[in-house]
């Protein structure tokens, strides 16, 4: 009995059927969460797709920020300022000249802007008694450089969403190129050694080099149609802006004309 317990004892000890308490104990740890988050999902896509990916986030946010800024400031502006106009050309066709210039200046937006400005022009000039056969041509000029600052403050930052919009894609392409580069140098490299397969290394370097255009054009196309969008609002502004001045002007050459017009009664009182 002794010999047969030491004998299967030695068997067990040769063929390795004995698993030590190391291997026992030991078990596979799972992942934290955070190696998870950088791991996989868009951030592991990002930090896979190499230096140029940075970049591309960094034009993501900035485009980002200027869209949502642009909505809400051109959405504040986009009143209807039909009943504005057709209230304020009544007044001065009546020579209510500061009633006229209270309700612009209680009012928002490029139109109320527009109009304030020149019924504010044509108001000072003719409590100065300025010459009326120019100063039709000051009002004009004042609303057409007033005009040239609307215009700058509905565009701002529409250049750095332009930007965001060609840029973002070049970079994705650039970076794409120099993926392949590296990948087409890795393949040459294996086949010198003639070690792994080259087909797997090529495929996965071509797909690294590809994540960069992806996120470009994600990032590029966006921002490129918030960009049309934006443009096509502004433009609605600037003809209401121009149609609404080219109205004050009307009105403003109306009332000259009524003012330098003699009245029948003071051609009794003047006449011998």
């Amino acid at each position: 009995m002794q010999v047969n317990s030491l004998t299967l004892a030695q068997i067990g000890e040769d063929t390795g059927t004995n698993t030590p308490p190391e291997a026992a104990t030991t078990t596979d740890t799972p992942p934290s969460a955070l190696s998870e988050f950088f791991d996989t999902g868009a951030m592991g896509l990002l930090i896979e797709g190499g230096p140029f990916m940075w970049p591309i986030l960094l034009m993501a946010l900035v485009g980002l920020a200027v869209i949502i800024e642009r909505w809400r400031s051109l959405k504040m502006l986009g009143s209807d300022c039909s009943e504005l106009k057709k209230t304020v050309l009544n007044d001065l066709a009546e020579n209510k000249i500061e009633e006229a210039l209270n309700r612009c200046e209680q009012s928002s937006g490029p139109v109320a802007a527009i109009l304030g400005n020149g019924l504010r022009k044509y108001l000072v000039l003719s409590k100065l008694n300025y010459d009326p056969a120019r100063l039709e041509e000051k009002v004009i000029k004042s609303m057409e450089s007033y005009g040239a600052h609307i215009l700058a403050a509905l565009e701002r930052h529409l250049p750095m969403l332009a930007i965001v919009a060609s840029v973002a894609p070049m970079v994705g392409f650039l970076g794409t190129v120099q993926g392949m580069i590296v990948a087409f140098s890795d393949i040459v490299e294996m086949d010198k050694t003639g070690g792994g397969n080259i087909i797997q290394a090529a495929a996965a370097g071509i797909q690294v080099a590809l994540l960069t255009t992806c996120f470009g054009l994600i990032v590029g196309i966006p921002a490129y149609m918030a960009f049309n969008y934006f443009s096509s609002v502004i433009n609605t502004f600037v003809l209401d802006v121009e149609e609404s001045a080219s109205e004050l002007m009307e009105a403003v050459t109306l009332q000259l004309t009524f003012r330098e017009t003699p009245h029948p009664d003071n051609d009794k009182h003047t006449s011998p």
